[in-house]
């Protein structure tokens, strides 16, 4: 283990600490960073990955099993997954199994995202896998504030058709609140890795996880 790893683990062991305690999680972030001088991408690696233990639980306790989604809809949280998923694909480490239990990519290229040559094989992997599982629905939400979200949607549409997958891909302006909307209308299981919204839902799928397993195999 080098110097910054170690230094690395250290503040990931003080931020813990503090959010277990029940500090503000914006300001102890900001007072472990700022006392082992982390840079910004170390600082996005703790707050992306480091929870307390009574958030760790609670969100655990949603994550469910892809043998459990037989006929249910599986509401997507677009750009949250497809990102993380495409992070995988390109081998890039800026993807982690995070605290709560599910994995995240720790790039913040959200709002910048454009579709690029992975974003094709990312979503194929995405749906076949979903495929292979028989849910009842896919359906993904891509932020309308980003741009060309419209031409993303049309794309996974035609690749929900090619795989004959029941589903659909649209914008919405707040996504977040579409999802936690629609989980209680739909009884639907929400896939995604957004804190906000998993403790808002009663049941989470976790797709970059089982993804990067597979790929490891």
């Amino acid at each position: 283990m080098n110097f910054q790893d170690t230094i690395l683990k250290e503040a990931k062991k003080d931020f813990k600490y503090l959010l277990n305690q029940g500090y503000p999680r914006t300001g102890a972030l900001a007072f472990v960073g700022n006392h082992y001088l982390l840079n910004q991408v170390q600082r996005n690696y703790l707050n992306r990955t480091v929870f307390s233990k009574k958030k760790m639980e609670s969100r655990k306790s949603k994550l469910i099993l892809l043998s459990d989604i037989k006929d249910k809809n599986i509401l997507i949280d677009g750009y949250n997954v497809l990102i993380t998923v495409e992070s995988i694909f390109n081998n890039e480490n800026k993807f982690v199994a995070c605290d709560d239990g599910v994995t995240r990519d720790i790039k913040a290229v959200f709002g910048k995202y454009k579709e690029n040559e992975t974003t094709t094989p990312a979503l194929n992997s995405i749906i076949s896998l979903l495929k292979i599982f028989k849910p009842k629905s896919v359906l993904f939400f891509y932020d309308s504030p980003v741009s060309l979200s419209g031409a993303l949607a049309r794309t996974t549409q035609e690749i929900l058709k090619s795989h004959k997958v029941h589903g659909d891909a649209q914008t919405a302006e707040n996504v977040d609140s579409e999802l936690v909307n629609l989980s209680i209308e739909m009884d639907g299981i929400v896939a995604t890795s957004d804190g906000i919204i998993m403790d808002k839902v009663d049941s989470v799928l976790d797709i970059p996880g089982y993804v990067s397993r597979m790929n490891k195999n």
